[in-house]
């Protein structure tokens, strides 16, 4: 991808020196040209998989309730503290995915007139992979529009975003209305139906037994498929992306915030979700180690290409950098401490024995409380007196430290609540100038783990905790293997969950919480907590550790209000396509 990216880059510089030789009527080059040049066609679908909305660092969770940032000037910070309006919204998609949507569009229109081969079954090949994984991207820039602007209008209709599926010129008309939300979320399946259709499952080297029947039909060898969709495409879309894609939107419509007006039912949802986990065993697939992706060196090192390990399905590309230790180390490790856990999500990390720490029979001690706690406490969250950076220095985050590490130092780079992030970071890196060593990492796009959570939510809401609908595995089942990864509840059988294995409610709230861990930081909260309808206005706290006579007391702290409105749970429609198109705005807004 990224040499196509190149070539298609390089294609436009040729372009505009034409007139050295020919003088042209426009700098432009026209559309049609794609079709007797296949590299510059795959440039117009590239523009496409270089807009896609996944973020790299933890940019969202800094407006909920597991996270602030100390930088003064960051826009999600500013949005949850009070600044959240229709004219500034850091969440928007808009204009980036409507852009995506027109590259790909354009690209249906003309994709069937490229000459990508000479022989007619590989023509055909490419034809199919390319519009798949375009009808499958189009999904992708769906669901992140539904994601940020779906919503109640003031007259009471679910609302989603204009579909479009043609592409526009300067004669379209920019004002046609929002169609309802279950329209877009039906233009989805649609969408990801064609994908599945016409995409391999993965890109690999395939047997004769695994070429599909109506390639075989046609005469399709081995080889010759393997031309188009072989193991050197991995990275690219596949027919195994789009069924997860797939389950995350079905998740989103099937949630309370939607479900009443989405055409959309829970069991829809565990279903998808199922078609994903199916295809590795169910639960027998969860990945040993997957909740630790992001550090595991010895499969990072050996990854190559598009290649990916066991628990993610879809990542970007791997770089070798240091940015996200530079941004979030501790101060006195060259890093500026960007992102701050807080004491709500600390909290909600329950004992080793599973038992949440508010239980009187989890042993928690406030007086010690990082004693016999959840192992992913420790793993994501780096608290008072731990360990951090490639020589295990220890970091003293209460206020009686002595540097910058220290609680609310005037450096603008300590920590606001107590806590500095771990998970993401690889320990191995070094900002240090003298050092500056860099490694790699990657940005999990779709991992394994969501899409088991997803189906333990979807059903307990269908079935009940241990209900399997017509599956081999329950909700129960998925959330004791999750804890049972981590090391919770080892020691007793997981007492916590077998005592609430019967009660959908209880069940409902041990999912989330688990959502809540297994993915903090993953930019994902934020968009649970609003299709939840759950309390945006938490405010985030944090823990000043003092210490006297080597005995360390533990004050809560308030650090951050949050200033979000009921309404809010549905993100505006942005105010420039409201004044200037007349889109029907969300209510509230």
């Amino acid at each position: 991808m990224k040499n196509i990216i190149r070539l298609f880059m390089f294609l436009l510089l040729f372009t505009a020196c034409d007139d050295l030789f020919e003088p042209a009527i426009e700098n432009n080059r026209d559309l049609d040209a794609m079709y007797g040049e296949p590299d510059y066609a795959q440039g117009i679908i590239a523009n496409a998989y270089i807009l896609l909305p996944y973020n790299t660092s933890p940019t969202s969770d800094v407006a909920t309730d597991d996270a602030v940032s100390n930088d003064n000037t960051n826009t999600w910070r500013s949005m949850a503290t009070g600044s959240w309006t229709a004219q500034n919204d850091p969440t928007s998609q808009w204009k980036n995915c409507f852009n995506a949507i027109q590259y790909l569009n354009m690209f249906l229109e003309r994709v069937d007139r490229v000459e990508w081969s000479s022989v007619e079954n590989v023509q055909t090949l490419f034809v199919d992979r390319f519009k798949g994984e375009a009808y499958g991207l189009r999904a992708i820039y769906m669901y992140y529009l539904l994601r940020a602007h779906g919503g109640w209008s003031a007259d009471g209709q679910l609302l989603g975003v204009p579909i479009k599926t043609v592409s526009e010129d300067a004669s379209s008309d920019f004002s046609l209305p929002r169609d309802t939300y279950a329209d877009c979320m039906q233009q989805i399946l649609d969408d990801c139906a064609m994908a599945i259709d016409l995409l391999p499952l993965d890109y690999k080297s395939h047997a004769d037994s695994e070429i599909p029947q109506k390639y075989i039909a046609m005469g399709v060898t081995a080889t010759q498929y393997d031309r188009v969709n072989g193991s050197f495409m991995a990275g690219r879309l596949s027919g195994r992306i789009v069924e997860a894609v797939r389950a995350q939107a079905t998740l989103m419509a099937a949630s309370p915030a939607f479900n009443e007006a989405s055409s959309v039912s829970w069991e829809n949802a565990a279903n998808y979700a199922a078609t994903v986990l199916d295809r590795i065993g169910g639960v027998s697939g969860l990945d040993a180690d997957g909740y630790t992706w992001y550090t595991n060196t010895t499969e990072i090192a050996s990854l190559s290409g598009g290649a990916v390990p066991a628990e993610i399905i879809w990542r970007g590309d791997i770089d070798e950098t240091n940015t996200l230790e530079s941004d979030n180390y501790p101060p006195s490790l060259y890093g500026n401490g960007r992102i701050n856990p807080t004491q709500n999500l600390v909290d909600a990390f329950p004992m080793a024995n599973g038992y949440p720490i508010t239980d009187t029979n989890s042993g928690y001690d406030a007086a010690n409380p990082y004693a016999d706690r959840d192992p992913r406490l420790g793993t994501y969250i780096l608290y008072n007196e731990g360990v951090q950076g490639p020589n295990n220095t220890e970091i003293i985050t209460g206020s009686y430290g002595t540097n910058n590490d220290a609680l609310n130092r005037e450096s603008g780079y300590s920590t606001r609540t107590g806590y500095y992030l771990r998970k993401l970071l690889r320990s191995d890196c070094n900002p240090n100038p003298v050092y500056n060593t860099e490694q790699k990492h990657y940005t999990a796009r779709i991992r394994y783990t969501e899409i088991f959570l997803s189906y333990a939510e979807a059903a307990n809401e269908a079935w009940g905790p241990q209900g399997k609908g017509n599956h081999a595995y329950s909700a129960y089942e998925v959330i004791k293997a999750i804890r049972a990864r981590a090391g919770v509840g080892a020691d007793n059988g997981d007492a916590y969950l077998e005592s609430i294995k019967n009660d959908q409610a209880r069940m409902r709230e041990l999912i989330r919480n688990e959502r809540r861990l297994e993915l903090c930081f993953e930019n994902i909260r934020f968009y649970d907590l609003r299709r939840w309808e759950s309390n945006l206005t938490e405010s985030a706290k944090g823990v000043n550790i003092t210490q006297s006579n080597n005995v360390q007391q533990y004050t809560p702290i308030e650090v951050e209000e949050r200033a979000y409105q009921p309404f809010m749970n549905y993100g505006p429609i942005p105010y420039d396509q409201v004044l200037n198109f007349g889109f029907v705005q969300n209510q509230g807004w």
